[in-house]
């Protein structure tokens, strides 16, 4: 008889853990569902939303291309030679396209509207010694990364070449694209040439060729780590453009 019963209290507890545990499964799905959700929202408001904003500038201010454009058209009207006339031309058209607004416009076809605003936030946040160039080479940018670990790999290359440009005048050309579903990110900051096995050290744990902050050196191996997490590609080298040297980082997810 006490074994019976026994057998019963035992039953009964094991049902009562397997529908507690059940319940807590239930209740960590959820939770984790709500913290995606935030985290979702965060985003959005983060940079989504200032995207939204350069957008109804752009839109407002089409006036202003309206007056470009008839400008250019006017030039003939006050310069009667036909040399003269195309150089004017070309020196208002290399001012037009030198023109922040004009650089920002290549993240308005992006798909991705997080990263698309990202990149923006990181662009008007420039230093003003630092010219920025953008390259947008596809609309469509798949990743299977979750955005949150792709705004840090990038938010971090970007990070890296502009203080690698210093106070003096910096170059950083900035190349975006997606292939075969995945991402493609190049940036590149005009640069003194770097020993192959300094950069083969550049995502070393701690290391830094700064040593002014203590917390330097964490940025690109957590990159680097993240690469790896997602099973995506991260390297750096040198690269010759036009007689400068430039450090430039290649990462595919």
């Amino acid at each position: 008889m006490n074994s019976v019963i026994v057998f019963k209290s035992l039953a009964v507890l094991l049902i009562v853990v397997i529908v507690l545990l059940a319940m807590y499964l239930v209740w960590k799905q959820k939770i984790l569902v709500y913290l995606k959700q935030e985290e979702e929202l965060r985003m959005y408001k983060l940079y989504v939303k200032p995207l939204e904003e350069f957008i109804k500038e752009i839109r407002a201010r089409q006036h202003e291309f309206d007056n470009h454009l008839n400008a250019l058209l006017s030039m003939h009207l006050t310069i009667d030679n036909y040399e003269e006339l195309v150089k004017a031309q070309a020196e208002y058209m290399r001012e037009l396209v030198t023109l922040p607004e004009h650089n920002y416009q290549g993240l308005l076809k992006i798909s991705n509207k997080v990263l698309a605003g990202f990149l923006y936030s990181k662009l008007i946040t420039a230093p003003p010694n630092i010219q920025v160039e953008l390259i947008v080479g596809s609309k469509d940018i798949f990743t299977n990364v979750p955005e949150i670990d792709a705004v840090e790999v990038l938010g971090t290359l970007i990070d890296n070449a502009f203080e690698a440009c210093g106070k003096e005048d910096g170059n950083v050309k900035i190349y975006l694209t997606s292939e075969d579903d995945r991402l493609i990110f190049i940036i590149k900051n005009r640069h003194e040439k770097i020993p192959i096995n300094e950069l083969s050290r550049f995502f070393e744990r701690g290391y830094s060729t700064k040593n002014t902050k203590k917390n330097q050196g964490f940025g690109l191996y957590n990159a680097n780590r993240i690469m790896k997490h997602w099973g995506g590609d991260i390297y750096v080298e040198n690269e010759m453009m036009l007689g400068d040297n430039y450090v430039s980082f290649h990462v595919e997810f």
